[in-house]
Protein backbone atom coordinates (compact mmCIF):
# COMPACT_ATOMS: atom_id res chain seq x y z
CA UNK A 1 0.00 0.00 0.00
CA UNK A 2 1.65 3.50 -0.92
CA UNK A 3 1.78 6.14 1.76
CA UNK A 4 -1.22 8.11 -0.15
CA UNK A 5 -3.67 5.40 0.29
CA UNK A 6 -5.33 4.98 3.57
CA UNK A 7 -7.65 2.30 4.24
CA UNK A 8 -11.29 3.51 5.47
CA UNK A 9 -13.86 1.39 8.37
CA UNK A 10 -15.17 -0.40 5.20
CA UNK A 11 -11.85 -1.94 4.34
CA UNK A 12 -12.00 -0.05 0.94
CA UNK A 13 -8.93 1.60 -0.08
CA UNK A 14 -9.06 5.29 -0.39
CA UNK A 15 -6.73 8.04 -1.59
CA UNK A 16 -5.98 10.34 0.67
CA UNK A 17 -4.40 13.96 -0.46
CA UNK A 18 -2.04 14.78 2.04
CA UNK A 19 -2.38 18.75 2.67
CA UNK A 20 0.56 20.36 2.42
CA UNK A 21 1.35 23.22 4.89
CA UNK A 22 0.57 26.55 3.46
CA UNK A 23 3.26 28.68 4.54
CA UNK A 24 2.51 32.32 4.84
CA UNK A 25 4.65 35.39 3.30
CA UNK A 26 6.76 37.44 6.09
CA UNK A 27 5.11 40.55 6.47
CA UNK A 28 6.95 43.16 4.56
CA UNK A 29 8.27 46.47 5.84
CA UNK A 30 9.67 49.34 4.03
CA UNK A 31 12.79 51.13 5.19
CA UNK A 32 12.18 55.00 4.78
CA UNK A 33 15.11 57.27 4.74
CA UNK A 34 14.14 60.75 6.72
CA UNK A 35 15.47 64.50 5.32
CA UNK A 36 17.61 66.15 7.62
CA UNK A 37 19.08 69.92 6.99
CA UNK A 38 22.51 68.51 7.96
CA UNK A 39 23.64 65.00 6.54
CA UNK A 40 25.39 65.43 3.05
CA UNK A 41 23.93 63.85 0.32
CA UNK A 42 26.97 62.10 -0.79
CA UNK A 43 27.03 60.19 2.70
CA UNK A 44 22.84 59.41 1.96
CA UNK A 45 24.22 58.26 -1.70
CA UNK A 46 27.14 55.70 -0.22
CA UNK A 47 24.42 54.55 2.65
CA UNK A 48 21.65 53.90 -0.15
CA UNK A 49 24.91 51.59 -2.45
CA UNK A 50 26.30 50.30 0.65
CA UNK A 51 23.60 48.69 3.05
CA UNK A 52 20.71 48.72 0.03
CA UNK A 53 22.66 47.97 -3.12
CA UNK A 54 21.77 50.14 -5.24
CA UNK A 55 23.70 51.52 -8.23
CA UNK A 56 25.23 54.83 -8.12
CA UNK A 57 22.03 56.20 -10.26
CA UNK A 58 19.16 54.86 -8.49
CA UNK A 59 20.77 56.08 -5.03
CA UNK A 60 20.96 59.54 -6.29
CA UNK A 61 17.53 59.06 -7.75
CA UNK A 62 16.19 58.00 -4.27
CA UNK A 63 18.16 60.85 -2.41
CA UNK A 64 16.75 63.44 -4.25
CA UNK A 65 13.64 61.42 -3.31
CA UNK A 66 14.32 62.32 0.23
CA UNK A 67 15.55 65.88 -0.52
CA UNK A 68 12.93 67.32 -2.38
CA UNK A 69 9.75 65.00 -0.74
CA UNK A 70 11.30 64.81 3.08
CA UNK A 71 11.32 61.36 2.81
CA UNK A 72 12.27 58.32 0.06
CA UNK A 73 11.93 54.51 0.35
CA UNK A 74 15.08 53.00 0.22
CA UNK A 75 14.15 49.32 0.00
CA UNK A 76 10.81 47.03 1.29
CA UNK A 77 12.09 43.15 2.89
CA UNK A 78 10.48 40.52 5.47
CA UNK A 79 10.24 42.80 8.85
CA UNK A 80 13.52 41.15 10.63
CA UNK A 81 15.56 42.49 7.82
CA UNK A 82 13.99 45.53 7.45
CA UNK A 83 14.22 46.18 11.06
CA UNK A 84 18.15 45.19 11.39
CA UNK A 85 18.89 47.44 8.29
CA UNK A 86 17.30 50.12 10.04
CA UNK A 87 18.79 49.99 12.89
CA UNK A 88 22.31 49.28 10.79
CA UNK A 89 21.69 52.46 8.71
CA UNK A 90 20.94 54.27 12.17
CA UNK A 91 24.05 53.13 14.33
CA UNK A 92 26.27 54.31 10.71
CA UNK A 93 25.26 57.52 10.56
CA UNK A 94 25.43 57.82 14.49
CA UNK A 95 29.10 56.35 13.67
CA UNK A 96 29.63 58.77 11.69
CA UNK A 97 28.25 61.72 13.55
CA UNK A 98 25.62 62.34 10.75
CA UNK A 99 21.96 62.80 12.27
CA UNK A 100 20.51 60.51 9.24
CA UNK A 101 17.70 58.53 9.93
CA UNK A 102 15.96 55.64 8.45
CA UNK A 103 12.27 54.17 10.09
CA UNK A 104 10.73 50.57 9.11
CA UNK A 105 6.87 51.18 7.85
CA UNK A 106 4.50 48.21 7.10
CA UNK A 107 3.64 48.04 3.15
Amino acid sequence: MSNDVKRGDNGQGLAVEEDKPKLARPPMCKVVVINDDYTPMEFVVQVLQDFFRHSREKAVQIMLEIHTSGRGVAGVYPAEIAETKTAQVNAYARKNQHPLLTVMEKV
